[in-house]
């Protein structure tokens, strides 16, 4: 399936647009939060912590949201939306770029749509967890989407919003390029929520690459899966 301009209706080009309003303030619906809620299990806080759902800060200006934390070998990744920077971009915890986090290792846009960023701060720990409006959330598991389940999903600017998914394998045109294997779902977001995870009940699915829309009056929405992203770098989460 490909949709040669879905992504040009609000979302377009992707990372002119899309990054530019990652610097919104999140603003959390209630509604879909309850019923996110029973998605994944409750995990305690941790103080200087980077979890899925953060925002990462380089010094190029541009701003990306976590969406997942993964480990190989005592070494902690977090996987990012695809076009947030070049191999060797550095990242920060702040917008001010006083906290260090890690660097770029490998890019992967279009085809996929992921970047990949070893953490280098052991001051910093960096659990196999979401944060939502409701706390941060244990991810144990990562699954592969199927057709008709129930998805919901987080953002840096709506929060928990919820839906059905629609399709998998889907190929999306952006400007630089054809994104193949994407995961479409009627799960409203708008501008800056690019990167939130996405669930399937208690499993991390995938997370958010762009669509069209709004949560005023609705949408569709694409997601990276994540599963296929972890096998290529034998990367795990639920550590």
């Amino acid at each position: 399936m490909s949709i040669p301009r879905i992504l040009r209706a609000l979302w377009a080009p992707l990372f002119g647009v899309l990054l530019a309003a990652l610097a919104f303030a999140p603003a959390a619906s209630a509604s879909s939060a309850a019923s996110a809620a029973s998605a994944a299990p409750a995990a305690s806080a941790a103080k200087d912590a980077i979890r899925g759902g953060d925002p990462l800060y380089s010094s190029d200006g541009v701003r990306c949201t976590v969406g997942v934390n993964a480990a190989r070998s005592g070494t902690y990744y977090a996987v990012l939306p695809g076009g947030c920077g070049a191999v060797g971009t550095r990242w920060y915890a702040d917008p001010q770029l006083q906290v260090p986090v890690g660097e770029t290792v490998d890019v992967r846009f279009p085809k996929s749509h992921h970047t990949l960023v070893r953490y280098t701060n052991p001051d910093l720990s960096y659990p196999s967890e979401v944060n939502g409006p409701t706390g941060p959330r244990r991810i144990e598991r990562v699954a592969e989407a199927v057709v008709g389940a129930a998805m919901c999903r987080t953002g840096p600017v709506t929060g928990w919003h919820c839906g059905v998914i629609q399709a998998v394998n889907v190929s999306v045109s952006y400007p630089e390029g054809v994104v193949f294997g994407l995961i479409r779902a009627n799960v409203c977001a708008e501008p800056g929520d690019t990167g939130g995870p996405a669930f399937m009940g208690d499993a991390l699915v995938g997370f958010l690459v762009g669509g069209s829309g709004n949560c005023a009056t609705g949408g569709v929405t694409f997601y990276l899966p994540v599963a296929p992203v972890l096998q290529e770098y034998g990367l795990s989460v639920g550590y």
